[in-house]
């Protein structure tokens, strides 16, 4: 700022004096720019002539006086907006860096295509993929034009929608941060999550949500504005919004077009910003996980988390241009989130639907796909097995026969294709594996026939009603086997996938060979996608284990997050530069005087007691991400695995590097006789049963284990009448004739189990989203059912 001056005398050191107007604190700077502004200041430098009274020596006094234009700046996806911003000398770019560059493709590619169907909102909705690239544009110029910022979060608590993929991404396109949730969770939660993220404003799902939150909300969080996506704004609770702006989301769009065209039009009016492009590794949205153990923690997924997911899901996710997928999971999950966002990069069209309405859309618009959790997959199968059930004595013996013969053929398969998982790493002799192999193939082309026909009889018509013409795909928790066995047995395809929210979420999954059979090998959630990495460690010493033996998987790869939200990491850097500013900026005056050395070392001291303080009183958890990520890059997943070891020959022959879950580590029981057991087997193959609806094992420093049970009422009451427990007028059960009966269920279905299940809780109200017992993607909450039921648990074990 200061220019080199030259003078005949000589210019003390020591009485040398500086004096600016403008200021010079690189903290104050960094504030601005914070509030996305950029200072750009003129200065002219004068100087005078000045006698101390004692010294013949000449002084210098500088003035710096600055001229100041404030510019605001506009963060731009800069393939999206590439049209827009060659006119402006901005940075236009010819390839995706941000996730809101995919629409500039799509549109291009398939403009006239239909991308999303909304049928079941006021009003229904349908987009092309030209009218939704527009759509987006309008939107993210509507929030700058309300004065949304750079950097800023807003909150997207809502369901699934086309409006809903409207404001994320438009959200994303502005350079903002949504931080999104669904509308089933509770207001404790959503306001935790609001604040906890420091969120500006609430983009709401409906008038009935608000409502539900509003008191809270007007009480406890800050909100500069609300975006009602749906609905309309005079079915909104006034009290405690007074002064709060409210907006339509028509206004929203409405707002952005007529300010695209301005700026398309007038020259001066562009003149006004600042052009900086969205940065890969700039956040583009908080993710806070489900929060089945605790406080859900907010996980911070930048562009480049997401654009790693949308450039390797066709390895899975063979989508071709005119596909149909049926999308009814919550969006903001990451699991369905990415996956949308990849396949309109593929010209597919996406239907939105309900939990109630699955089951008559998928008839009605025959989807190629459909992106789902194992519950939905559970209930399919069981909606089959009732049907089967309920036919005629010929039919129910066909069927049987048939989906028998067909999971015997299936198991032969597997053994002379080489895919049946072991842990054991010596492998077999040649010759046994030839044997092996012969055996197999030979009963295999017996049954061949009967398993033929039972595809042409029976399992056509299962997939008429199911609709579902290529692959199921499945994700967000563990497929029990036997739902897994009976849809490979009657052919529908079934991909299942690992990950975890922390890793935008997909590390594994099975794929699709090059002639469209899948590379299957059941019990895995398939091989390590594209440029990840697995490793199994022991969860002691942490040290990596051989192929077959048990530990906690790690993953690495560009899908990994940045880490959890206000870690303190993220307060040290701040502070770590302001510290280098300031160095940088005074070392030069630092041995001139003690003045200097007097304003400059309170300044160091101050930030440095800043450092440690700032992870203490701003983050939330200090520690969350060093607990998960390490320096390496290697994320810690919670969940316990193996990695199937290498054969050549035998039945294992083409499982090698397939990734097997066994349980999450903090779901472990630990019984008072030291033994280790993962609940998740004995839940798995009690819920075969038709009788179970839902289970939780229990008995964590107990000698044995127990359950929690939800029975099905129609079912058990049925069975009871078969098996002359009660009159076949009966229209009730006790409740100990009933965990009679279940009890004895449970026997059978755990009997090949390591463990039996000894005491249980049978209850009558189910676990669901809306008790708080499970979470929005359809997890029980063991902790909270515990708790919930921890006086009659204590009983129980009495």
């Amino acid at each position: 700022m200061f220019g080199a001056m030259q003078h005949n005398h000589p210019i003390s050191s020591s009485s040398n004096q500086i004096t600016a107007s403008s200021n010079n604190n690189i903290s104050y700077l960094i504030q601005q720019v914070s509030y996305n502004y950029k200072k750009f200041t003129t200065t002219k430098i004068k100087y005078a002539r000045l006698r101390r009274p004692f010294s013949s020596k000449p002084q210098f006094r500088f003035f710096c006086q600055s001229k100041t234009e404030e510019m605001r700046i506009r963060k731009y996806s800069p393939f999206l907006e590439s049209s827009f911003l060659s006119a402006n000398g901005a940075l236009a770019c010819h390839e995706w860096r941000a996730v809101p560059d995919i629409w500039r493709s799509s549109a291009d590619k398939y403009a006239d295509r239909v991308a999303v169907v909304d049928p079941y909102h006021n009003p229904p909705s349908k987009f092309t993929y030209g009218q939704l690239e527009q759509e987006i544009l309008n939107f993210s110029e509507g929030l700058r034009v309300i004065g949304v910022k750079p950097n800023e979060k807003l909150a997207l608590f809502a369901d699934n929608s086309c409006r809903w993929l409207v404001a994320d991404q438009g959200i994303m396109a502005t350079g903002a941060i949504n931080v999104v949730r669904g509308s089933r969770s509770s207001v404790e939660e959503l306001l935790h999550i609001y604040n906890h993220s420091e969120s500006i404003a609430l983009t709401v799902d409906s008038p009935d949500m608000f409502n539900r939150i509003a008191e809270a909300f007007c009480s406890k969080a800050a909100m500069r504005f609300i975006i009602l996506l749906w609905g309309e704004k005079s079915s909104l609770a006034c009290e405690g919004i007074e002064g709060t702006p409210v907006f339509s989301y028509e206004e929203i769009v409405d707002l952005g077009e007529g300010s695209r065209r301005t700026l398309f039009d007038s020259h001066n009016a562009r003149q006004h910003y600042i052009y900086e492009a969205i940065s890969s590794d700039d956040i583009a949205t908080l993710v806070y996980t489900s929060g089945t153990t605790g406080n859900p923690k907010g996980v911070m997924l930048t562009h480049r988390n997401l654009m790693h997911q949308i450039k390797n899901l066709w390895d899975i996710v063979p989508a071709e241009v005119g596909d149909r997928f049926v999308s009814m999971l919550p969006p903001w999950h990451a699991y369905e989130r990415a996956c949308e966002y990849f396949i309109f990069t593929h010209g597919v069209e996406q239907v939105y639907t309900t939990v109630r309405n699955l089951k008559d859309d998928l008839q009605h618009y025959q989807p190629h796909y459909i992106i789902s959790v194992p519950l939905v997959y559970e209930t399919l199968y069981s909606g089959i097995q009732k049907q089967i059930s309920t036919s005629s004595l010929l039919r129910k013996l066909i069927a049987l026969t048939f989906i028998r013969v067909s999971l015997a053929y299936m198991e032969l398969k597997r053994i002379y294709e080489g895919k049946c998982l072991t842990r054991n790493q010596k492998q077999p002799s040649y010759l046994i594996s030839m044997l092996d192999w012969l055996w197999a193939r030979f009963i295999a082309a017996i049954l061949w026939p009967v398993h033929l026909l039972a595809k042409k009889i029976v399992y056509s018509k299962i997939h008429s009603s199911i609709g579902i013409s290529k692959a199921g795909i499945t994700g967000g928790g563990s497929l029990p086997l036997h739902v897994d066995k009976f849809f490979e047995a009657i052919g529908l395809k079934v991909q299942n996938g690992y990950g975890l929210t922390e890793s935008s979420p997909v590390v594994a999954a099975r794929k699709p060979s090059c002639n469209n059979d899948l590379l299957k090998v059941l019990g895995s959630v398939g091989h390590p996608i594209q440029h990840t990495e697995f490793k199994i460690v022991d969860s002691e010493t942490n040290e990596v284990v051989p192929p077959g033996s048990k530990g906690i998987v790690k993953v690495r790869g560009p899908q990994v997050m940045k880490g959890y939200y206000k870690f303190s990491s993220v307060f040290l850097s701040y502070h770590l530069c302001l510290l280098l500013n300031l160095l940088r900026n005074h070392s030069r005056y630092i041995i001139v005087g003690r003045n200097l050395q007097e304003r400059l070392l309170p300044r160091l001291v101050i930030h440095l007691l800043i450092l440690p303080l700032s992870q203490l009183l701003c983050a939330k958890n200090p520690w969350a991400t060093k607990e998960v990520l390490d320096e390496d890059g290697w994320l810690s997943t919670g969940d316990i695995g193996w990695i199937a070891p290498h054969h050549s020959t035998g039945r294992s022959s083409h499982c090698s590097g397939v990734v097997v879950l066994e349980g999450r580590a903090k779901d472990t029981i630990v019984l008072l006789t030291g033994e280790n057991i993962e609940p998740v087997e004995l839940e798995e193959a009690a819920l075969r049963s038709g009788l179970i609806q839902q289970i939780v094992v229990i008995g964590q420093d107990q000698r044995r284990l127990g359950a929690i049970i939800v029975p099905n009422k129609e079912e058990v009451l049925l069975a009871a009448k078969k098996l002359s427990i009660v009159d076949v007028i009966a229209s009730d059960l006790s409740k100990e004739k009933m965990t009679r009966l279940l009890y004895e269920e449970l026997k059978k279905w755990t009997s090949e189990c390591s463990f039996q299940i000894g005491p249980m809780l049978v209850v009558d109200v189910p676990f669901t989203i809306d008790n708080g017992l499970m979470t929005p993607t359809m997890k029980i909450r063991r902790e909270k059912v515990v708790a919930q039921y921890r006086e009659q648990i204590d009983k129980l074990y009495k």
